[in-house]
């Protein structure tokens, strides 16, 4: 049995999926009781967990006493929450059971957005301008803008903003480090497409395979998880995110994002996220099956003896709700209209004709929003 943590997340779903279709019985967990995943055919059992975010203790008890209760041959950390909390009980939590990520500590390295440009910087990797303030005071030493503020410690385009002057660069400053922590001020690279590489490393920090995407839409318009992509082929992507990855001795899943600057036609760095991705079903279409693949690594030792190829040219969506968003919410032209419109060209990140439960899952999950200004706040406030 494999625990999935946060069934409600759309990767989470493509984790349940992928090992479910191999016949491996999965455990979806949540700490909400109406949840995406819970509803998928190939969920074999649901169980519902302390908040890791508000409750870590309890969480980190509940999954202890799981753990040895039950025969969990290997927990797959999907959030944020999850991972940290998991990954700081590494050590104690595999006498019981697998956790196929790396330490605590390189964990950390990634998370920090900080630290991962001032290791990228190191090893020469390029990187946008950026500034590591201590202090208001700090700010101004910035004399070029606009600029972002954005959080060391955050997800997707959570408390990111645009300044354009030192004014609104210390307003916002304010505000975003007391909700957020420590901050890094980075130059705004206006246009340029937004590239990822995802892979998975082995235990000895080798890349064992890898498919590289790019964003077509996303929400908020402004900077935000990808509503639609496509796999391309970009060799110079795979290099400079495989350099990253190794240097920081990875092993497990990570997602390394670049920007490529149009001024200069250089991917610049942006971050390290140190666990499954929320567009994962497109690797999985394009022929990658992450989560299989970590399972064959980590459970049964078994090494791939070649890189598995990925097609190119496959689109995945995120129809419910982020492309939806998005079309409400993004200034369009005619083209973007009947682009939008065009539903067989793609693969869905949730719809599934093969199982279509996860759907009305969904929007009973979202009932629940409507009745939580916090839940609001996740889904509206992005970006910039």
């Amino acid at each position: 049995m494999i625990l999935v943590t946060d069934a409600q997340l759309r990767h989470s779903l493509a984790v349940i999926r992928s090992l479910g279709r191999k016949g491996i019985p999965v455990l979806a967990g949540d700490c909400e009781r109406i949840s995406t995943g819970f509803f998928s055919k190939y969920a074999t059992e649901k169980i519902i967990y302390p908040d890791p975010k508000e409750k870590e203790e309890d969480f980190l008890e509940f999954i202890f006493e799981l753990v040895q209760k039950r025969k969990i041959e290997m927990i797959i950390p999907v959030s944020d929450e999850a991972l940290l909390a998991l990954a700081k009980e590494k050590q104690n939590l595999e006498k019981y059971t697998i956790l196929p990520i790396g330490d605590y500590q390189t964990i950390i390295k990634a998370r920090d957005k900080g630290i991962t440009l001032q290791i990228a910087k190191e090893i020469g990797l390029p990187i946008p301008l950026t500034y590591y303030p201590k202090s208001e005071r700090d700010l101004e030493d910035i004399k070029k803008y606009p600029v972002l503020i954005k959080p060391r410690f955050s997800c997707g385009s959570r408390g990111i903003s645009l300044c354009k002057n030192l004014l609104e660069l210390k307003r916002k400053f304010k505000k975003t480090s007391e909700d957020y922590g420590p901050l890094l001020i980075q130059e705004y690279i206006k246009e340029g497409e937004e590239i990822g590489y995802y892979a998975l490393f082995g235990k000895d920090s080798r890349s064992l395979a890898f498919t590289i995407q790019k964003r077509i839409r996303s929400y908020p318009v402004s900077g935000g998880p990808s509503t639609l992509r496509e796999t391309i082929l970009y060799p110079q992507i795979k290099d400079l995110g495989e350099n990253i990855l190794k240097h920081l001795n990875w092993q497990g899943v990570a997602m390394v994002e670049f920007k490529i600057d149009k001024r200069d036609n250089i991917p610049k760095l942006m971050e390290v996220n140190p666990r499954f991705w929320g567009s994962l079903a497109l690797s999985i279409a394009a022929g990658v099956d992450f989560p299989f693949l970590l399972y064959q690594l980590y459970v049964e030792n078994k090494i791939p003896l070649t890189t598995p190829q990925y097609k190119t040219g496959v689109r995945c969506r995120w129809l419910l709700p982020g492309d939806i968003l998005w079309f409400l919410g993004a200034e369009k032209s005619w083209l973007d209209i009947k682009e939008f419109f065009k539903f067989s060209r793609a693969h869905y990140d949730i719809i599934s004709w093969d199982d279509p439960k996860p759907i009305l899952g969904f929007f009973l999950a979202s009932l629940t929003y409507l009745f939580s200004k916090k839940k609001l706040k996740y889904v509206f406030k992005r970006g910039f």
